[in-house]
C-alpha cells in the first residue's frame, strides 16, 4: 500500500503534536521526495550510511530522530551536508525528522520505549504543563542495588555503560531522559529519586551525582534512542499498511 506524502506528513505532525513543541530544529518533512510513499526506512540519525541503505532498499522515505538544520549550525549546504542532501534528492527520497516530539510521546517516544524495554513503570513527565518536557519519572517493580541496575541496563541495551555512579541507597524510584540529558541531573536529584538515567555524561555530572547521593547511569545517546523511531515506524506500518524497516547504524556514543 502507499500513502501520499502530504497525508503522511499531516498525520505525523498531529500524532506527535509537533506544532506545540519548541525545538532546536524543524520537525516534520525536511527534504521533499516522491509524492507517493510505500516503503519507509527508519533509523536514529540521517547519516550517510542510513541514506545509502535507503537507496539500496529503494525506499520512498526515511524517518529519523536526528535530522538536519539544527539551530546554530552553519547554514551553507556544503561538504557532508551537501553529500547527504544530494543523495536524497537524486533518488527522490523524503526525509522526515522528529526530535523532541519523538522523545516525549507517551507511546512511541524514546522515553516511553526505553521504559518498555527495561520494564520500568513510567508515571509521566516531571512538568505535565510543558509538552516539550523530556524528563520523566517512574520506578522499578522491586528495589535493587546499583550494580544490579547497571547489569540490567547493559544486558538489555546490549552495550557497556559509558559510566555510572553508585547510589547511596537501593534503587526504586527513577528519573530519565534519553539522549543528551545529563543537564537534568540536578533537577532529578531535587525530585528525590534514587537514580537518574540518560545517554551522555559531562564532567560536572559525576560530581553532582556523587555529592547529592543519586545514582547516575550514562547508557549511550544512540543506545537509549534506538527505540522511538522503530516504534513509530511500526505504528505507521499498522496505520497505513506501509513497508517499514528499521535499520540500526550503530554508534558507540
Amino acid at each position: 500500500m502507499t500513502v501520499k506524502r502530504s497525508e503522511l506528513h499531516q498525520y505525523l505532525n498531529s500524532y506527535l503534536n509537533s506544532g506545540a513543541i519548541k525545538d532546536y530544529c524543524p520537525n516534520g518533512l525536511q527534504v521533499e521526495g516522491t509524492e507517493s510513499i510505500g516503503k519507509v526506512i527508519t533509523g536514529v540519525t540521517a547519516c550517510q550510511a542510513l541514506i545509502d541503505k535507503a537507496v539500496e532498499e529503494q525506499a520512498d522515505a526515511i524517518l529519523v530522530h536526528h535530522g538536519y538544520f539544527w539551530k546554530g549550525e552553519p547554514e551553507p549546504i556544503t561538504g557532508m551536508k551537501k553529500n547527504r542532501i544530494k543523495q536524497l534528492l537524486k533518488h527522490d527520497i523524503n526525509l522526515f525528522a522528529y526530535h523532541l516530539p519523538l522523545d516525549v510521546h507517551s507511546e512511541v517516544g524514546n522515553n516511553a520505549q526505553l521504559a518498555k524495554l527495561m520494564g520500568w513503570q513510567m508515571d509521566g513527565p516531571v512538568d505535565s504543563s510543558d509538552p516539550a518536557c523530556p524528563l520523566v519519572i517512574g520506578s522499578v517493580s522491586e528495589s535493587m542495588t546499583g550494580q544490579l541496575f547497571a547489569n540490567e541496563l547493559e544486558s538489555k541495551l546490549q552495550r557497556p555503560l559509558t559510566c555510572w555512579v553508585e547510589p547511596t541507597r537501593p534503587i526504586q524510584t527513577l528519573a530519565w531522559c534519553t539522549g543528551g540529558g545529563q543537564g537534568f541531573i540536578d533537577r532529578a536529584a531535587a525530585l528525590g529519586v534514587d537514580a537518574f538515567i540518560t545517554g551522555e555524561v559531562s564532567e560536572p555530572t559525576i560530581h553532582s551525582a556523587r555529592e547529592q547521593g543519586i545514582g547516575f547511569y550514562a547508557a549511550g545517546h544512540h543506545a537509549t534512542e534506538r527505540y522511538g523511531a522503530k516504534a513509530l515506524g511500526e505504528h505507521l506500518a499498522g496505520k497505513f499498511g506501509l513497508d517499514v524497516r528499521f535499520i540500526d547504524i550503530d554508534s558507540p556514543a
